[in-house]
């Protein structure tokens, strides 16, 4: 195998965009490739995201269970969404739990930032590890609710053995929850 130090990055030699709107930009990158003739490879740029996992004294975390319409299946998800413009991460991530399930959580920890699909697509994920919340109502976002419920942890690898955990931050966050514990518990839900 040959030194890191022999590598080089690819050539960007120009980029238009395909199409445009305030969620998908698709654009046709003009790239070589060290060592071989350039081309054009399509690129989808989304928003950026933040999740988080909110686990409770009782070793349960925050889910919603939830209909996706474009796998055309059934899952249970973390809570999350687009960061506003402008807008902190982690902020995001507690507004989104809380418009998502109608719980404020504790402190979020930034635990890892990913992209998803790094060959295609540029959808930068920020996932986030959060002990307790604050029951405040009933979620705000209905159409992204679905079912909300506290989960056990103890669950999640049988959950994962189903393929009911299919969204790649929900991966992400669980399986860092799994692997390193839960973070102290703040506040109980």
């Amino acid at each position: 195998m040959g030194d890191a130090s022999d590598l080089q990055p690819w050539q960007i030699h120009g980029e238009r965009t395909i199409y445009d709107n305030p969620w998908v930009r698709l654009t046709l990158v003009d790239v070589e490739p060290p060592g071989t003739k350039r081309f054009e490879h399509h690129v989808v740029h989304l928003q950026r995201v933040a999740i988080a996992a909110v686990i409770d004294d009782q070793d349960r975390v925050l889910m919603l269970w939830r209909y996706r319409f474009v796998p055309d299946r059934w899952g249970w998800e973390l809570p999350g969404g687009i960061v506003e413009a402008g807008e902190d991460s982690a902020a995001a991530a507690a507004r989104e739990v809380e418009e998502e399930t109608g719980w404020r959580p504790g402190a979020l920890t930034r635990i890892a930032s990913f992209e998803p699909m790094i060959g295609m697509v540029d959808s930068p994920h920020e996932v986030f590890v959060g002990t307790g919340a604050t029951y405040v109502g009933e979620p705000t976002e209905a159409e992204e609710a679905g079912r909300v419920e506290w989960v056990p942890l103890a669950e999640v690898r049988d959950m994962m053995a189903r393929g009911e955990l299919a969204g790649s931050g929900t991966l992400v966050a669980l399986l860092h929850v799994l692997a390193f514990g839960k973070p102290s518990v703040t506040s109980a839900a």
